[in-house]
């Protein structure tokens, strides 16, 4: 086999946000890390698992910085490259900022892949900076055993626009703004059981800027911010959950799905970060009497380049949905309501 006709999944052993340390495990290596000190610019950093780190420079400006990188989840490399870089600058709109420049992250197995596939690679990442009106300033790169792409990103914000994980309110309404269903999917693109439709599909959702957490931060009724990616709804809906003191009830109907999601999921595509997150959190979880497990699946499902979850006001509800919507999420949809209790989730 050439280094022409190598597929990209076949050099990874994950793929995409399937790749990320399941939560239990970070959390043993992060136990005795020194929190980040009394620095009184720092607004945003370790203590809440937010999605991105944020200092403020004065009484107008914070810089936002945030870094993504992961292993191939699809074999063409523009796509690849493409769904990378969308999935790394989503931590700065999930912080309600906006994005002024990214650096390249690659590593690249260089005797298995031909020069011309990493260049593609790179052409997506900076087709989609190009999209969001960054420039890639810069890189660093080093030769690895398994192709590795992503960017670090740096954005601006105000400090009253900063949407953190960890502020939401009882009584919120919480909304999703993209479909879940991506983990599944790439399992089975590896299966070869993924239509051509349902590949366009999760490249759309997947390549798709979430641009709009910089509109919704200026909305003084959004009270919390965050992007759904390798944890899954419910690994990033419990950030929520724990940062903001509060008990979760997702309405499992109400979640939005990618097409074939549901079908997949029952037949058997599901992917490992599926189980290592449930393994990880599954006791802060209450689910319904005789659920069917691949439900759940789709709950704990490994989501690159997710959509946004906001909590709101549950009267700027329909205001959050229709500028989401306006925005091209059209399947945006409120899923549950933040309430007074332990910090968990309810599923109903």
């Amino acid at each position: 086999m050439t280094m022409h006709a190598i597929r990209l999944t076949s050099l990874a052993h994950g793929g995409g946000c399937g790749c990320k340390l399941s939560p239990s495990v970070l959390q043993q290596l992060l136990a005795e890390q020194p929190t980040a000190g009394p620095f009184a610019n720092l607004l945003v950093g370790t203590e809440t698992g937010d999605d991105a780190a944020v200092w403020q420079i004065d009484e107008n400006t914070c810089v936002i910085a945030t870094t993504d990188f992961f292993m191939p989840m699809v074999d063409d490399p523009f796509d690849f490259g493409r769904i990378a870089a969308t999935n790394a600058i989503s931590d700065v709109y999930a912080m309600g900022g906006t994005p002024i420049m990214a650096l390249a992250v690659l590593g690249m197995p260089i005797d298995k892949i031909a020069p011309e596939t990493v260049r593609e690679i790179l052409r997506g990442g900076a087709t989609i900076c190009a999209e969001a009106g960054i420039p890639v300033a810069g890189g660093h790169s080093i030769d690895s055993p398994e192709p590795i792409y992503g960017l670090a990103v740096i954005g601006t914000c105000r400090p009253e626009d900063v949407r953190r994980n960890a502020q939401a309110r009882p009584g919120d309404a919480l909304i999703l703004t993209k479909p879940i269903g991506v983990g599944v999917y790439s399992s089975a693109i590896k299966k070869a059981m993924l239509s051509g439709d349902g590949y366009a599909a999760m490249i759309a959702t997947t390549t798709r800027l979430n641009r709009v957490g910089t509109d919704l931060a200026k909305n003084p009724a959004v009270h919390a911010m965050t992007d759904v990616t390798g944890f899954g709804v419910l690994g990033h809906g419990l950030e929520v959950a724990r940062g903001s003191g509060l008990t979760l009830a997702i309405e499992a109907d109400a979640v939005p799905l990618l097409p074939e999601a549901a079908a997949l999921a029952q037949a058997g595509c599901v992917t490992g970060a599926s189980h290592r997150n449930w393994a990880s959190y599954g006791a802060e979880v209450s689910l319904p009497e005789n659920w069917p497990e691949w439900r759940r699946h789709l709950l704990t499902d490994p989501q690159t380049s997710g959509g946004l979850l906001v909590a709101c006001a549950p009267d700027a509800t329909d205001a959050v949905l229709a500028t989401a919507r306006a925005a091209g999420f059209a399947q945006a949809a409120r899923i549950g309501t933040a309430e007074e209790g332990p910090p968990g989730i309810r599923i109903g």
